[in-house]
């Protein structure tokens, strides 16, 4: 197989950065279910704001919705979604239905790649069967398995698809080094071939695990610390300057990856009889933020108040509004009987209107008069407001809740208060 034509399932934030990349050395064929995606993508718009507009009209992609157009590929490469449940519980509808569509289009001798994030044994013991089903193929005979985790971090300009360090598994070795000349010829940090298929699985979904479970402790310390009257971050500035201290921050764990990877590991020990204390513990701090902070604000304003929310994505400077934390900011302060507006500059209004039931403010170019002004992400935006930003959007006794470190060192106007973590 000296160039194979290649298929990338699902144009996300994942699928599409990989899918361009890819495209610069072989032919590829980008395929997604949604037909508006597709055409946004013609037009050269990629709302996802991973790709420019320039790089995605001078790619060679071929973009597609129609399933045919996958048909006789030599490489597939799986980059759907892997939610959870209302009950927290791994969702794999999304990569059971890529199976579904991969297993009809693909021939004898294929290989097919996943990159969504799951628990180890999800490609061998459900992917494999699940594709068998559709193809009526024979895995490990006529057609290969392979892993290799995705590690987009949205709006991530340094840590891009081209430049990070690929972890491949394949089913037998020769599969994985085709894909050592897949993804070698794509990234210039390299390849890693892991000892197997459950090993590159367990890599990817402990990486965002451990990360939730460290934020959950300076979350841990933050509670703390706010019992003392001390801000955490004169704490961890503190800390840092010692050579080994971790400096991660505080605040409201959302997104596709950190808020739900650890259920995918958490579901693994479970069904292996093992009881995943750590981990759960770690969800269960992160989940409760964003209510703690709701109700330590209200404890601020006692009477019922005028509140404006700076941002609404799960992380600043990227429209991505998948699991994001705030809502559940805006939702306390709801029911403790406040009156809340939001704003975000880079967040989809229609989008947020389906996800969460909350209309955007357009700009703040007339707000003002709150009572109080909640920093929640920390857009570039916002990290500019100069004293007079806050004297027209916040009433003179007004208080400022800067829940991520946004506005440390900026003198806010006489009579403002100023809560932080």
């Amino acid at each position: 197989m000296s160039t194979p034509r290649i298929a990338i399932i699902g144009l996300g934030y994942v699928g599409l950065p990989l899918a361009v990349a890819v495209a610069r050395h072989v032919p590829t064929v980008g395929f997604d279910i949604a037909k508006g995606r597709i055409a946004e993508l013609h037009d050269g718009h990629d709302r996802t704001g991973e790709v420019e507009p320039a790089n995605l009209r001078a790619s060679t992609i071929r973009l597609s919705h129609e399933p045919k157009d996958i048909a006789g590929c030599d490489v597939y490469i799986v980059t759907v979604p892997t939610p959870v449940d209302l009950e927290n519980r791994p969702d794999l509808t999304p990569v059971l239905k890529a199976c579904a569509s991969v297993g009809k289009a693909m021939a004898k001798g294929a290989v097919v790649v996943f990159e969504s994030t799951v628990y180890p044994g999800v490609t061998e013991d459900i992917c494999g069967p699940e594709l068998e089903k559709h193809s009526g193929l024979t895995c490990g005979v006529d057609f290969f398995l392979g892993y290799s985790p995705e590690r987009i971090n949205p709006g991530d300009r340094e840590h891009t698809v081209d430049r990070i360090t690929k972890v491949i598994a394949g089913q037998t070795p020769e599969v994985t080094e085709l894909l050592a000349r897949v993804y070698g010829g794509v990234t210039t940090g390299g390849v890693f071939r892991a000892a197997s298929i459950k090993a590159a699985e367990a890599a990817k979904v402990i990486e965002n695990a451990q990360r939730d479970i460290n934020i959950a402790f300076i979350n841990e310390i933050t509670m703390i610390f706010h019992r003392l009257g001390i801000s955490v971050y004169d704490v961890l500035e503190a800390s840092a300057t010692k050579w080994n201290f971790l400096n991660f921050k505080p605040g409201l764990v959302g997104g596709h990856c950190i808020g739900v990877d650890p259920f995918y590991l958490a579901q693994c020990a479970l069904n292996n009889g093992h009881n995943p204390e750590i981990i759960l513990s770690g969800r269960r701090i992160n989940d409760g933020m964003g209510p703690w902070i709701a109700a330590r604000i209200a404890e601020q304003l006692g009477a019922k108040s005028r509140v404006l929310v700076l941002g609404l994505t799960f992380k600043e400077n990227v429209p991505d509004l998948r699991n994001s934390k705030v809502i559940d900011v805006i939702r306390g302060l709801k029911q403790r009987g406040h009156t809340v507006d939001v704003h975000d500059p880079f967040a989809d209004p229609a989008e947020a209107l389906h996800e969460y039931d909350e209309t955007l403010m357009p700009s703040l170019d007339r707000a003002g008069g709150y009572d109080c002004l909640v920093a929640a992400v920390p857009h570039d935006a916002y990290a500019n407001f100069t004293s007079e930003n806050f004297s027209e959007l916040v009433r003179p006794s007004g208080l400022v809740a800067d829940l991520k470190g946004l506005w440390r060192g900026v003198e806010l106007p006489e009579g403002m208060r100023l809560w932080r973590l």
